[in-house]
This record gives structure tokens, C-alpha cells and sequence, in this order.
């Protein structure tokens, strides 16, 4: 039971942000989480390590250089100019958001998109005098939103695409989750303008999409080539996985590929590795430590199994993971729910229902999903922080109207 209450005090610490008159960010309480469960013995420094996610974690270093350098060039600001400057008001920048990071998280992974869209938006909502909130609400729950299309949107559907034995993956995920996936993205477009009104109704942006803001041309054009490697090499993963050669592609091996130009050619390279986002980098390592502390323990599988609940039914799949999602992350979730779906004989529909059920669970709380820590970090460190109740506000609304859009669609089709 040790781990669960070091767990219970992580979720605290991240409520309260503050001790006294300390201020504990996010990647600091889950720290402290880490180190109980290891000073307690709920978990041994072998099994620490193993827990760790290496993988995942040179994939973020590698898609954090690139963010960086986009971000140090100004490259980045000037792809704000001209991609958000289409938007002529408030309205039209929550849609661009929404529908574009949306989409384009199914395709390449939502991470990145949580990686490079967090300076992207605060910078843009600044230079046009907006409260950022909004718009980051807007990347976390499109990010959240728009993964659970595919079956390379985020981990744990490539987990349960993998493990359940789908013919066709892609087309399934399609199947059940296109039409879903749309209405979602349009109700937060509804709930974001109810909880953030409009403050300045009828006022034009106008911004000027022919200025440069690029900085260091040098560094922009590494960056561009960086950015150009790492999408074409997604694309490679893509088309190798429908040929059967997926894995010759590993996700590690994309990010720090596409992060080389930046790495290794520019002038720069020292100021981008020594400003990285080290602090999100340990707050994934410590949680890797604490979830498996939690999972080893057995508290949550014992509850599980105990409520004697109809695991095939697709209100119990999308209910369960709502909530489990929040203590156990959606990855060990989705890895514990599998075998008992394909235990109890479920099909195609079964497990997209904890597909999208697991996934969509990220937008409840801050800790629902790692791409949410990953922005609450990034934008903590850039001084816009979002309280956890602030979140759970919009959270519960959100959350709770993705999953029946999602059950609707399930039970009709």
C-alpha cells in the first residue's frame, strides 16, 4: 500500500502546488513520489531502472532539441505568424488549434505536437495580448482528442492495435473513431468558448504574415532540415508498418535522427542541449519509477477484479478507464484491461472502445495524460501555470461528453 499513498501525495503536491511558502513544481512532486517508493523499498534499484522507459525518453530529448532550436531561431515564432495569422479572431484561432493540431496529432504521435506546440501557442497568444489558457487548453484537449484516431496516435494504441490481433488497424480505427473523433474536436471547440468567452467580441487580429521573425537564419535552416528528417522518417514508420517492417523504424531512432542537424552542425548546438526541457525529461523517468511501484503492488488489478464488472461491455470499458487512467496512467491500464478483453472472447469494437476510453481519460485531470504534463511543464516554465482544479473543471465537462459521443458511436455502429 506504500506506493499508493506515495502516489495519493504526489496528486496532492500537484493540487496544491505549494508547501509553506515552496513552491513544488510538477516534475519535482513526482520526484519526491519516486524517491519514497525507492527509500521505502516498494521497489527495487534494479526495477527502477527497468521501469524507466528509454525508449520514450530519447524520443522526447530528441523532439525536445528540435523544439529548441525552432524556438531559439525564431523559427518558430514565425511559424505562429504564419499559420495562426490566418485566423482573424478569437473564434478562428481556437478552430486552427483544435482542427490542426488535432488531425495532425493521429498521424505523427501526439508528444511532439505537445513538445513544440506549448511555446508555440503561449508565444502567439502573448504577441497578440490574449490570455493564453485558452489556446493551451485548446492543444492539450486536441492533442488528447485527435490521438485516439489511429493506431500510431499515441502508445497506447499502438499497445492494443498490436496485442489484439487486428487485421487491419488503421481502417478499424477509422471505422470506429473518424466520425467520433470530429464531433469531439467540435464539442471543445463549444465548451472552450463556454469556460473562456470571447472578452473582446468583433476585434481582428491582422496580423502581418509577411514579416520574417526568424533570428538565425543558420540555426532555422538546421531546424527546417531537422523537421524535414523527422516527418519524413514518420512517414517511412508509416508506410513500413502497412509493408510489415515497422519496427525498422524505432520511434528513438526518428527523433534523434531528426535531431542531429541541430545537434551536431550548429554553432549553437551547446546552448540548445544546456536549455533543453530537462526538467519534464525527470518527471516522465520519476513517474516510469512510481507507476510501476504502484502496479507492482497489485491494489488497482485486486479492484478490478473484485467489482466482478462485465469487462466486454463498452459503458464498463469507457467508464473504468475514465477513471483507472488517472492512478495508473493509460499505458499500464490499457497493458492490464488487454488480456482480460481477449480472455473473454471481445472483438474489433471491444478494443477500440479502450482504445478511445484510455485515451480520451487524458483530458479529466492534469495527470491523465503524459502529453498533459508534458504542456503543464513546459508552460509552468515559461510562466503560465494551470492549477489542477482549473483543470478538472473543464476536464469533467470534457471528458465526460468525448466518452458518450464515443459510446453513441460504438452502440449504434
Amino acid at each position: 500500500m506504500f506506493a499508493a499513498y506515495a502516489l495519493a501525495l504526489v496528486i496532492l503536491l500537484i493540487v496544491l502546488r505549494r508547501v509553506g511558502g515552496l513552491e513544488v513544481p510538477i516534475w519535482a512532486a513526482m520526484c519526491i513520489g519516486a524517491a519514497l517508493v525507492l527509500l521505502a523499498g516498494a521497489i527495487s534499484p534494479q526495477a527502477a531502472l527497468d521501469s524507466i522507459d528509454f525508449p520514450l525518453i530519447l524520443f522526447l530529448f530528441g523532439t525536445f532539441a528540435i523544439a529548441r532550436a525552432l524556438e531559439i531561431s525564431g523559427l518558430l515564432e514565425d511559424f505562429a505568424y504564419k499559420a495562426f495569422g490566418r485566423a482573424e479572431n478569437y473564434s478562428g484561432l481556437l478552430i486552427i488549434i483544435l482542427f490542426g493540431a488535432g488531425l495532425l496529432s493521429a498521424i505523427l504521435m501526439n508528444d511532439p505536437f505537445a513538445v513544440i506546440g506549448t511555446p508555440l501557442v503561449i508565444l502567439m497568444s502573448r504577441k497578440l495580448g490574449m490570455d493564453p489558457k485558452p489556446f493551451l487548453f485548446a492543444l492539450i484537449f486536441s492533442i488528447t482528442i485527435g490521438s485516439a484516431l489511429t493506431p500510431i496516435g499515441n502508445p497506447q494504441n499502438l499497445l492494443i492495435a498490436t496485442k489484439s490481433g487486428m487485421s487491419a488497424p488503421f481502417l478499424a480505427f477509422a471505422q470506429y473513431l473518424l466520425l467520433p473523433t470530429l464531433v469531439n474536436l467540435a464539442i471543445a471547440y463549444f465548451v472552450l468558448k463556454l469556460f473562456y468567452p470571447d472578452k473582446e467580441k468583433g476585434r481582428k487580429f491582422g496580423l502581418n504574415t509577411n514579416i520574417s521573425m526568424v533570428r538565425d537564419s543558420g540555426l532555422a535552416f538546421l531546424g527546417k532540415l531537422s523537421v524535414a528528417l523527422f516527418v519524413l522518417l514518420i512517414i517511412a514508420r508509416i508506410v513500413g508498418g502497412v509493408l510489415g517492417f515497422e519496427t525498422l523504424i524505432p520511434l528513438p531512432a526518428i527523433a534523434i535522427i531528426g535531431a542531429l542537424p541541430v545537434l551536431i552542425f550548429s554553432k549553437r548546438r551547446v546552448e540548445v542541449a544546456r536549455t533543453l526541457d530537462w526538467e519534464t525529461l525527470v518527471l516522465f523517468c520519476a513517474m516510469f519509477v512510481l507507476m510501476q511501484a504502484v502496479w507492482n503492488e497489485g491494489l488497482f488489478q485486486s479492484i478490478l477484479a473484485s467489482l466482478a464488472l462485465d469487462v466486454k461491455s463498452i459503458g464498463v470499458i469507457l467508464a473504468v478507464s475514465a477513471v483507472a487512467s488517472q492512478f495508473v496512467s493509460n499505458v499500464p491500464f490499457a497493458a492490464l484491461y488487454l488480456p482480460l478483453l481477449a480472455a473473454a472472447g471481445a472483438g474489433t469494437k471491444e478494443f477500440i472502445a479502450l482504445a478511445a476510453g484510455s485515451t480520451l481519460a487524458g483530458n479529466l485531470t492534469p495527470i491523465g495524460a503524459a502529453s498533459n504534463l508534458i504542456i503543464l511543464a513546459s508552460a509552468e516554465k515559461r510562466g503560465e501555470r494551470i492549477s489542477f482544479f482549473e483543470f478538472l473543471k473543464i476536464g469533467v465537462v470534457m471528458t465526460a461528453l468525448n466518452l458518450l459521443v464515443v459510446y453513441i458511436f460504438l452502440v449504434l455502429l
